[in-house]
């Protein structure tokens, strides 16, 4: 198999060739390390290649049986090897024991051939670290790859892998999955275990997945990854047949919201307005019912219960990860966002942790109703086209509110659903005048993933995207 042919299928087509005999896992594997070294120089997607993988033993039976894949460098891995948690502070810790979903990503035949790159303890929207460097979207060296999943968005995009893990607490599946022109689903709070390690990782908004090609990928990822482990603090009713059986199927007529405008309160970029728009007469032309709406809640409220939240939750991790290793927490150690939202953090007292709770609740219960008149809203995944690199500035001690607000015009659409523990879905639609991806953003209710992946398939077969091929890929080599 030629790099290019590697590089056009998703992770389903290459398991299946796998099964038929017509190339091997360690060939996939060669294939991937190839492609790595072939757009990583251009991307720095990829922090570290396992090189023993090519004859690591496959599973014959999950759904990507022998298919490459790249663990996300934030607090799960492999055993024995490194994860630095995208810092100078994390350089040269290794992960000692197994984590659920790294066993799940196995028991369904993925191989894990390498960390990908991400921002620095996952706080940021952009993957630029003084650890790791810059990366870049495939579509523009220049342009962010987003994040805090910016590495496993590019390395997907890029024809390195075709599935990747990530995760998400703020939008770093959907951000980079918008600016990369890749599928990128986050569950509902408690679809996919974090144990044993922990629980509920940033009071509830954080989850982990993976980002991936096609809808049906991440349908069959989600059959594979997805369901409650022992001990886990709460149990999500099971699909009522597997996520992969909803690809292709009828999709019932939806009541449908669309909204373009950033909640910030920023002014909305043009393009990407008009672009939710054809999507919004898209939906309609496929027979379903839509509408102007959006949920109402307070930003600034929510920007400061964010804020509170985040920062309390950074400041516990990187403390007690820094005491474990006896290293110390300054500027040495951490950028200076990274810094100020552990200053922050210390400072946030028990009363007031617990009043951004109360936010957080008031929030959800919003959108709870918001969402018994609707089936789904339709959004941008962004407020605007990927940001340049260079924007963010690693050595300044920005405040932590200073710092989300900065993004704000970017990500309002993202966070809020984070807080909700809802389903959400950025699918690469549509593209700038310069040809960089908008990504499209599919929120359902809790627990409504089967819809969400139902809509997108739809969607995907009525404007498929499976045929752009960014600048920076593999299949621009031939080896």
């Amino acid at each position: 198999m030629r790099l290019d042919e590697y590089a056009a299928h998703d992770g389903l087509g290459l398991a299946a060739l796998v099964r038929d005999g017509q190339v091997t896992s360690g060939e996939l594997v060669e294939l991937a390390v190839a492609a790595t070294a072939a757009v990583n120089p251009q991307l720095c997607a990829v922090v570290q290649a396992y090189p023993d993988r090519i004859h690591a033993p496959a599973s014959t039976t999950g759904p990507f049986a022998g298919v490459p894949t790249m663990l996300k460098d934030l607090f799960h891995g492999e055993p024995g090897w490194e994860c630095s948690n995208g810092s100078r502070l994390g350089q040269g810790w290794t992960v000692s024991l197994p984590d659920e979903f790294t066993q799940r990503m196995h028991r369904g035949g993925l191989i894990p051939m390498g960390r990908s790159t991400t921002s620095e303890f996952g706080l940021l929207g952009t993957t630029e670290t003084i650890a790791a460097g810059q990366t870049s979207s495939p579509w523009s060296a220049d342009v962010m790859a987003g994040g805090s999943s910016g590495g496993a968005a590019a390395a997907v995009g890029a024809g390195i892998v075709p599935v990747a893990g990530a995760s998400d607490g703020g939008g770093s599946i959907r951000i980079p999955a918008s600016a990369c022109g890749v599928v990128g689903l986050k569950p509902s709070r408690g679809r996919v275990p974090w144990g044993p390690h922990t629980g509920e990782p940033l009071l509830g908004w954080a989850v982990h997945f993976v980002i991936s090609r096609s809808v049906r990928d991440t349908a069959a990822a989600l059959d594979a990854l997805a369901g409650p482990m022992i001990g886990d603090p709460f149990n999500l009713p099971g699909p009522q047949r597997p996520y992969l059986s909803e690809i292709g199927a009828p999709v019932e007529r939806l009541r449908v919201a669309y909204w373009a405008q950033p909640w910030s309160g920023h002014p909305g970029d043009a393009e990407v307005a008009s672009a939710t728009e054809r999507i919004a007469h898209l939906l309609s032309d496929l027979g379903h019912e839509v509408s102007h709406a959006r949920p109402t809640f307070n930003w600034e409220s929510f920007l400061t219960s964010m804020t509170d939240i985040w920062s309390a939750t950074t400041a516990h991790t990187v403390d007690g990860f820094a005491q474990m290793l006896g290293r110390p927490v300054d500027e040495t150690t951490l950028e200076g966002p990274t810094l100020a939202s552990v200053q922050h953090g210390r400072t946030v007292a028990s009363h007031r942790l617990l009043d951004a709770m109360d936010q957080v609740n008031v929030l959800t219960r919003a959108m709870g109703e918001f969402f018994a008149d609707f089936d789904v809203l339709l959004t941008p995944t962004l407020g605007a086209l990927p940001a340049k690199l260079g924007g963010y500035d690693p050595h300044a001690l920005t405040a932590p509110r200073e710092t989300f607000a900065t993004w704000s015009h970017l990500e309002s659409f993202l966070p809020v659903f984070n807080a909700s523990g809802q389903p959400a879905i950025s699918l690469p639609m549509c593209q700038s005048a310069g040809g960089l991806p908008i990504g499209m953003h599919l929120v359902g209710r809790f627990g409504a993933e089967a819809l969400l992946l139902r809509l997108a398939a739809s969607l995907e077969e009525a404007l498929p995207w499976a045929g752009r091929v960014p600048p920076i890929h593999a299949s621009h080599q031939t080896g």
